[in-house]
């Protein structure tokens, strides 16, 4: 699992000389970033939806209602794509067509499974509010039994992943060179309290 070349599906081909390979990179991403997309197809439509998410060690956690149109489809084990982004800073240049975003993305395929051990579920509860806030989980009341057996957790095997990652000044034409605008890179501001569990 320390390789994400299991397919064709996380080949980047669109400046492949910003993918990264190592399993930190993915993990950085993951663990950093507040909130997922996730991507599937129900009823012949494609649907991507923002929630919530965790790491734990090669396993990404999503919950929710059992109702969830969401949770429902990939509980029944249909093909899913998971994203998420960290923007690191906004690249201004001299001209229109060079404006960027220093980022890094990762992008996870493969299928869920729903977790039906109540006590892997209330752990993997534990480390979703975890990643939100760190220490939160310890002030603030655990799920009831009811609570509990009313949310559906799912686990999503961290094996078919790609990491991409722009990071640099805005590469603009040497043409541009002498034009009087400003360029350079602005910093998003700082990331949020906390962190994913150490």
């Amino acid at each position: 699992m320390a390789s994400n070349c299991t397919s064709t599906r996380t080949e980047i081909r669109r400046h492949p000389e910003r993918a990264r390979s190592e399993r930190s990179d993915l993990e950085g991403v993951l663990d950093q970033a507040l909130i997922c997309h996730v991507g599937f197809v129900v009823d012949g439509a494609p649907v991507v939806i923002p929630t919530i998410h965790a790491r734990d060690g090669a396993v990404l956690y999503l919950h929710g209602s059992p109702a969830s149109r969401m949770l429902r489809s990939l509980a029944g084990g249909i093909d899913v794509c998971v994203t998420a982004t960290l923007l690191d800073e906004v690249v201004l240049a001299k001209s229109w067509m060079h404006h960027s975003l220093n980022y890094r993305s990762a992008v996870i395929f493969g299928r869920a499974s729903p977790v039906d051990d109540a006590d892997t579920k209330l752990a993997a509860l534990r480390i979703i509010v975890e990643h939100v806030q760190r220490g939160r989980a310890a002030q603030a009341r655990p799920p009831s039994d009811k609570e509990l057996a009313g949310t559906l957790v799912l686990s999503v095997p961290l094996e078919e992943w790609s990491v991409k990652a722009r990071v640099g000044p805005p590469l603009d034409d040497e043409a541009d060179a002498p034009l009087s605008w400003w360029a350079g890179v602005l910093p998003v501001p700082a990331e949020r309290l906390g962190g994913a569990p150490a």
